[in-house]
């Protein structure tokens, strides 16, 4: 049997063309595939498909080679798992490597950005409030920049950088421009994805979607365009530490009083 594992929902059309990319050798029928669900909290799904080989054992390692080659290159998937936001590395607005992992121990905000859209004022003014009051305790808010929604990021990295520092003043890292849809959309942005789908699928819908990664790497949030950079401040100062230590002056003070 050969398995890989998938997200929930990988359609199964590129497996079939996988499959069917190259001609299967004679001695060799694919004949069954199953689907399931895992029981893990993190549901995914299995593929396996068995197979009848007619003929020595070395022509179905060929084929198993093929089939592997094939998968990954028509669909992007390979046998290692991302477990974090910390196994990538994406480029910075200059076009330099950043290695996520620097972010170790941060709480994280990801964000794709835009300087022509309807709420960019709104969200650039209140994630640079939000950053400079807990950049400090921890908290670093990541911005991709990204064209595919209205066009509403047309410029190059340099006129973006020049927005963004300039027109926002903004203090925290401006990455290179993606897509985080599609097929080309960003490994990262990927990952993210498939960790925290939205209320209708797990596609990015507009601008300024909002991604919280906590200390470890995990995405625990998925925050709407819409949904104010102030309104998940408390999210933020949890994942922090914050609120508990909040609790901890007000309760030792009571003791103390009884």
């Amino acid at each position: 049997c050969i398995s890989s594992r998938l997200p929930r929902s990988f359609p199964a059309v590129p497996i079939l063309q996988a499959l069917l990319y190259k001609p299967l050798t004679p001695s060799v029928i694919p004949c069954v595939f199953h689907f399931r669900a895992s029981p893990s909290t993190k549901i995914s799904s299995r593929f396996c498909f068995w197979i009848k080989p007619r003929v020595p054992p070395q022509d179905f390692n060929i084929f198993r080679a093929g089939f592997s080659a094939n998968f990954t290159a028509m669909t992007g998937s390979s046998s290692k798992q991302s477990s974090s936001v910390y196994d990538f590395t994406v480029k910075d607005i200059r076009g330099n490597d950043v290695d996520l992992s620097i972010y170790k121990g941060k709480v994280l905000l990801i964000v794709n950005v835009a300087s022509q859209c309807g709420l960019t004022n709104s969200n650039h003014t209140e994630l640079n409030g939000v950053y400079t009051k807990y950049k400090d305790q921890g908290l670093e808010i990541l911005a991709f920049p990204c064209n595919q929604f209205g066009g509403e990021e047309p410029g190059d990295n340099a006129q973006i950088a020049e927005v963004a520092c300039s027109r926002f003043k903004a203090e925290f890292p401006i990455f290179d421009k993606v897509e985080v849809n599609g097929s080309n959309a960003a490994p990262i942005y990927k990952f993210l994805k498939s960790s925290k789908g939205g209320l209708l699928g797990d596609g990015i819908k507009w601008n300024f979607t909002k991604f919280l990664v906590d200390k470890d790497g995990n995405v625990v949030d998925r925050y709407a365009p819409t949904t104010s950079p102030l309104s998940i401040e408390k999210d933020v100062k949890k994942l922090l530490g914050l609120l508990d230590s909040l609790k901890q002056q007000h309760i030792i003070p009571s003791l103390l009083v009884k």
